[in-house]
């Protein structure tokens, strides 16, 4: 079935799929993990909603998000954002999984705080094996706060049950958020090797004249060398070194210019392409950005 793919547009097309009652309300449910199975014939079956997910799973399930699979014996937290492809790798059993997950559609969080931030979240497009791992005490927070959200669909749904929704999803990402800062200062030594990396990376593509024949690096071509996703690196980065991905991109870039300037005659035209820019001006605008000092004028006051 490696060519099927299943895309759900509502939480009703989701429940019927994995034969669950539907929700009370239209736009968020939760489903227990354990009440979810699927046998061989769906192994390489892949699947997408409309939907966000949050789910917390206390061992490898056998679907694979973004590119990477990872297997694992602990709680995680995982999020998927909408058109996030899912893909099954292996079977599951009714009860072999414990655990929760919680689809919302965009719609419940449209037109309020949270959906104007929600892509601040960025969590949301992390690779599997970037999931969020969980101490005891910290699954028995967030579902607490799911229990909560559960409760308030199955018992009442009124003219509050919107902003009482939207305001313990908020809650829950923002447990979240304080979860995975204690994940990233846990895993400080595997940060800084990381860190360490890019720099080497920057190096090698300047070395190797890869500005000049492929343009500056990406934050993805960073992430790809790295084996993580572009937003977990910009996380990272920003945790380890209070500068984003994109700095230190342009910094790396900015710091190069400030030696061609100095140590060269060629033009700001010329050192410009070699540093990967299409457009010298975008090169004048960076760097006066960074320096405050336009490239001529850098030259000028550092040479005399």
């Amino acid at each position: 079935m490696s060519q099927n793919i299943f895309h759900a547009k509502s939480l009703d097309q989701l429940a019927e799929h994995f034969g669950l009652k539907n929700s009370k309300h239209p736009l968020i449910c939760i489903m227990n993990t354990e009440d979810i199975a699927y046998g061989e014939e769906y192994i390489g079956m892949k699947y997408s909603a409309d939907m966000y997910c949050i789910a917390l799973k206390d061992k490898s399930c056998g679907l694979d998000y973004g590119r990477n699979h990872y297997d694992f014996n602990e709680g995680v937290l995982i999020f998927t954002a909408p058109e996030q492809v899912l893909s099954v790798r292996k079977a599951q059993q009714l009860g072999e999984v414990k655990g929760w997950m919680m689809y919302f559609h965009s719609d419940l969080i449209r037109n309020t705080s949270l959906g104007q931030k929600i892509d601040d979240y960025s969590f949301f497009n992390y690779e599997v094996h970037e999931a969020l791992h969980l101490s005891q005490q910290e699954q028995d927070t967030l579902t607490q706060i799911v229990n909560l959200i559960r409760e308030e669909i199955e018992e009442r749904i009124d003219n509050h049950t919107q902003q009482v929704l939207v305001s313990n999803i908020e809650l829950l990402l923002n447990y979240s958020l304080r979860f995975y800062q204690r994940q990233f200062n846990t895993r400080s030594a595997q940060n800084t090797d990381i860190v360490s990396k890019v720099e080497v990376l920057l190096k090698d593509y300047y070395k190797n004249n890869e500005l000049v024949e492929s343009g500056q690096p990406t934050i993805q071509y960073l992430a790809d060398q790295c084996n993580i996703s572009a937003s977990y690196l910009s996380d990272l980065l920003a945790k380890e070194t209070g500068r984003s991905a994109k700095d230190h991109i342009n910094d790396f870039i900015i710091d190069k210019a400030k030696n061609m300037l100095l140590n060269s005659s060629d033009s700001i035209s010329g050192i410009a392409y070699t540093l990967g820019f299409n457009y010298p001006h975008y090169f004048g605008r960076l760097f006066k950005q960074k320096t405050g000092k336009t490239p001529q004028q850098y030259r000028s006051t550092i040479a005399n």
